[in-house]
């Protein structure tokens, strides 16, 4: 059926871009979201799927559980539909989608395509995140069923993404919706044992898919590989994987016993949480001994053989209800189905009871008989083996040499091992580390170990240091002290210098900070000074004269949140400004603590005293009694008169300010016009004033 593709869904408001991904099930198209102006990740059913129903149901339940869970290791959705779309005879056809999180990045099977394994660090890093994204989906109970590579996004911040749960399943549902027409569902190269037996999941059925992403980052190929998928189904039922370390030479061994643990035959064997997963790799990367120590997958893997074939006898022998044996069935490992085998006696009249007892026994003490015969034999070529053993070892032993300890010695070149080695019959086979803080040239490992004797003609591979690699120092803020060391020594540095210092918005002895600063680029090896928080702060020293705004926002920076606002005049500092803090300024408080502070309103006002006719002696006494400074215009005498003032009594005006007095002189010292007049007559109507009567 073909089906015409939109170039939009939801009316428009999601604008379909370029395709980014086909899968089995679906295609990926980058989509602009209209309404929010983002940038998503549509996923359309692949159209020769639209008419089948069990399909459809899966989809739709995708939307429905995957949309309810906010995880930061998994790819949100932020909506589903299904859109009407033609096809090339007329008809119309419903098209599901989703639309999610765009992730810029790139798959985990597109890195391991191109650089091969991974290094130790991170392959850690990256199943940390993939843990973190399980445990939060089998919380909510919801199973993936489908981990692998090509679901893994690592962003370009390298944050891990886990995507496509298409096939999950609600736990409740897990064991009651496997029906014939669903399969075997999941990737055959990460399939656990139960799903290629079509048996019920659960959440360690994803914990042995992580086990096998574990693995192919460490070797740069999956646990298992044949030419089907039955073939591969098969080897995950009845085979153990190669050890990691027999992969790739030099790999310490407890990645063995973690990677066996998590892919155990037996799901009681296995991690049983993705936390208990998750505690084992961070304890074996900070140094310490893991629970899969423990772990023997021969043991598991027979353990799980004898119970199947403790199943399958038990199948083969069951009695019918009327007391005919029931048809013979053989256990098929791949399936998990017992399947009947055609019964030649079919036709024939049944076998009494007594019979039946004879044959068993029989065919019981066959078995013994063949049992034996077989440990007899055995017994004898181990001891045939033992005698050739000991008359060719001492042949065999002037053939063997000791291998020299190159990592116990230092500035050794290359080409004085490779001469070490020649003298002993020994070839070298040089390798480059890249991830050791020792400086270039340095000898890391070797393998084999200094000390162990190997054949002449053997050869010994010996890493080099490339020297200390640049990495991002860690973000340690609001770490504990001890939790923030182990992270910094993880990624390589050394923790020197621990300092004190006050910050209300850190807890006391949580780190604030690094020197040098988190996420700088810096040598392996470097030293890291850490900055704890002492839970005490400092109140700003230069809040006085400050806005109030501009102190509020300065306190709340110091982490002092519980202000209280005060009003008060001030002669000094403008309306609006601080005038004083309490606690006072530069002090150490605790967190938490209550700082008040108050602003000032300005100059107090205060009434101006009427003082027009006054002497001016009296008029300076009375303003400057109440807070007034005073000017005068005219004569200074204390007995001249106040003509007039500025500003008026009985205004308001500012305390401390300057009121302005116009004076004139008193009419004492003025010259009385009628004596003068009266000088006149005496002097016979002379007209000359006083002083000119000469």
């Amino acid at each position: 059926m073909n089906i015409n593709m939109p170039t939009s869904l939801a009316g428009g408001r999601y604008q379909l871009g370029q395709l980014v991904g086909r899968g089995g099930m679906a295609e990926v198209h980058v989509a602009l979201d209209t309404r929010l102006g983002r940038t998503v990740a549509v996923k359309i059913m692949r159209a020769d799927f639209a008419n089948d129903k069990i399909f459809l149901e899966r989809f739709r339940r995708e939307a429905h559980s995957v949309a309810q869970m906010n995880n930061p290791n998994i790819v949100n959705i932020y909506d589903s539909g299904e859109e009407v779309v033609a096809t090339e005879t007329g008809q119309t056809e419903h098209l599901p989608y989703l639309v999610m999180e765009y992730v810029k990045g790139q798959t985990l099977r597109d890195i391991l395509k191109v650089n091969g394994a991974l290094s130790q660090r991170d392959a850690e890093q990256v199943m940390m995140g993939v843990l973190n994204a399980l445990e939060y989906s089998h919380h909510m109970g919801i199973i993936h069923r489908d981990i692998k590579p090509g679901n893994i996004m690592i962003s370009e911040q390298g944050v891990v993404k886990v995507m496509d749960f298409g096939i999950a399943r609600a736990l409740d549902d897990s064991a009651a919706t496997m029906t014939q027409s669903q399969g075997v569902v999941g990737t055959a190269q990460y399939l656990s044992p139960e799903q290629a037996r079509g048996e019920s999941v659960d959440m360690r059925s994803d914990l042995y898919s992580a086990g096998c992403v574990l693995y192919e980052m460490l070797t740069g190929r999956p646990p298992f590989t044949g030419d089907s998928a039955v073939a591969i189904a098969y080897q995950h039922v009845s085979e153990v994987a190669t050890p990691p370390s027999s992969v790739v030479p030099g790999l310490p061994k407890m990645w063995d016993s973690i990677c066996a643990k998590a892919m155990a035959k037996d799901r009681q064997n296995r991690y049983a949480t993705a936390s208990e997963f998750k505690n084992d790799l961070l304890t074996f990367m900070n140094g310490g001994v893991p629970m899969a120590a423990a772990f023997n997958p021969l043991t598991d893997l027979t353990n799980m053989k004898a119970r199947k074939q403790a199943e399958m006898t038990a199948n083969t022998v069951a009695m019918t209800p009327t007391g005919e044996t029931a048809a013979t069935q053989a256990f098929n490992p791949v399936t998990g189905q017992f399947e009947a085998v055609p019964n030649p006696q079919n036709g024939v009249a049944t076998k009494t009871r007594a019979e039946q007892r004879a044959e068993a026994a029989k065919a019981r003490k066959k078995k013994q008989i063949i049992i034996g015969s077989v440990v007899g034999g055995l017994v004898a070529l181990l001891v045939i083996l033992g005698v050739f053993f000991m008359l060719n070892k001492s042949d065999s032993a002037a053939d063997m040499v000791e291998v020299p300890d190159f990592t116990a010695t230092t500035n050794v070149s290359e080409a004085r091992v490779e001469e070490q080695l020649a003298a002993k019959g020994l070839k070298l086979d040089a390798r480059e580390d890249s991830d050791s803080s020792k400086p270039k040239g340095t000898i890391t490992k070797q393998n084999p170990r200094g000390g162990k004797k190997v054949a002449k003609g053997s050869t010994v591979s010996v890493w080099f240091s490339t020297g200390p690699q640049s990495v991002a120092v860690p973000d340690v803020s609001n770490k504990s002290q001890d939790d923030a060391k182990s992270i910094l020594e993880a990624a390589g540095f050394k923790v020197g210098n621990v300092r004190t210092v006050d910050n209300a918005s850190i807890e006391k002895d949580k780190v604030v900070s690094t020197d040098p600063a988190a996420n700088s680029k810096q040598t392996k090896g470097t030293i890291i000074t850490l900055y704890i928080s002492s839970g005490m702060t400092q109140i700003p020293d230069n809040l006085i004269g400050q806005p109030k705004d501009s102190a509020v926002e300065q306190l709340k920076q110091a982490g002092l949140t519980q202000i209280t606002i005060e009003s008060e005049y001030s002669d000094s500092i403008a309306s609006g400004a601080v005038t004083r803090v309490d606690p006072g300024v530069g002090s150490t408080v605790e967190a938490g603590t209550a700082v008040t502070i108050w602003v000032s309103t300005g100059k107090q006002q205060v009434s101006v005293p009427f003082v027009t006719h006054s002497t001016l002696a009296e008029a300076k006494r009375i303003l400057q009694v109440a807070g007034f400074q005073v000017s005068v215009n005219g004569p200074q005498d204390d007995d001249a008169i106040v003509e007039s003032m500025s500003p008026n009594g009985g205004s308001q005006a500012d305390s401390g300010s300057t009121i302005t007095l116009t004076t004139k002189k008193s009419s004492s010292n003025t010259p009385n016009t009628d004596t003068s007049n009266n000088n006149s007559n005496n002097n016979g109507g002379s007209n000359t004033t006083p002083g000119e009567g000469n």
